[in-house]
């Protein structure tokens, strides 16, 4: 995921295709952008940092306001916004709220005393981070839906591109096809590691130790180490066994049987509402992040 690549000096992408409308999200891949995948956040979360540069860069953040221990509520509206941009979003948002994320990310760098050397500007780790939450969207879907067919899979792939190309991820860096993409993930998770510092830092993520009390807070380790792949659980030291799959994954068969029963808008809502809320904000005037 660190190599060069020859797209790295391509011009950014300035244009994409239409895209498509919550609805026809919902029509071609059923259940896609449901909120209720968002469960899966706090492990694809780990998975973005398991890359170490990745980590100590939101680590070592001097970004106050995307602290997620200190704006949990901020940091996830953020998040949400930029999924539903890099899926719903014109070519005038998604330009939009790359200039605004740049701004932020402008001050995210390694110094002389960090460990690895890192900056949130580079395309090959925005392509690992973009690849993660790609990955996430899938297999949540798998989890609570069923697996897509090779038709929706391969479709789905594609339009999945501007998850990494709404920001630093050259045109021509995302991987050709779904195999080319197999074989890039699986050489991505065998080179993850973390340090102790950043371990730690991410326990307190699977433990929503972001949250007060009485909204989660100190508890959601077992759902998130049950959308974690094997070899990350290993990495995280987070213990995993026969017993704990099958409670997963009663629990998420009861979860997705209540969603099925949601209308679609609701199921989406939270995609949605991002969405607007960007195009209300880009029309006052007001910051995207």
């Amino acid at each position: 995921m660190d190599g060069d690549s020859p797209a790295r000096a391509a011009p950014l992408q300035t244009q994409w295709p239409a895209p498509l409308t919550p609805r026809e999200w919902d029509r071609r891949f059923p259940g896609i952008l449901d909120g209720l995948a968002l469960i899966a956040g706090g492990a694809n979360v780990i998975l973005q940092l398991s890359c170490l540069p990745v980590g100590r860069g939101v680590l070592e953040s001097r970004v106050e306001s995307g602290n997620i221990f200190r704006h949990p509520f901020k940091r996830f509206r953020t998040t949400v916004t930029y999924l539903a941009v890099a899926l719903l979003g014109s070519t005038a948002e998604k330009l939009a709220y790359r200039q605004a994320v740049n701004r932020q990310h402008a001050q995210v760098h390694s110094t002389a005393e960090s460990p690895v050397a890192y900056r949130a500007f580079d395309p090959n780790l925005q392509l690992w981070v973009a690849a993660c939450i790609y990955w996430g969207f899938v297999d949540a879907h798998e989890k609570l839906q069923g697996p897509m067919t090779r038709e929706q899979a391969e479709a789905f792939y594609r339009l999945a591109e501007p998850i990494g190309t709404t920001l630093q991820v050259r045109p021509g860096m995302w991987p050709a096809d779904l195999d080319a993409f197999r074989r890039y993930w699986e050489e991505g998770l065998r080179t993850l590691e973390m340090d102790e510092p950043v371990r730690r830092y991410l326990t307190d993520i699977a433990d929503r130790r972001f949250l007060p009390p009485a909204l989660g807070g100190g508890r959601g380790r077992f759902m998130t180490t049950g959308f974690l792949p094997p070899a990350l659980r290993e990495l995280m030291r987070f213990p995993w066994g026969p017993s704990q799959q099958q409670g997963f994954e009663r629990r998420l068969a009861g979860l997705a049987r209540l969603n099925r029963r949601l209308p679609r808008f609701i199921r989406q809502l939270p995609f949605t509402l991002a969405i607007w809320d960007l195009r209300r904000r880009m029309r006052k005037g007001l910051p995207l992040v």
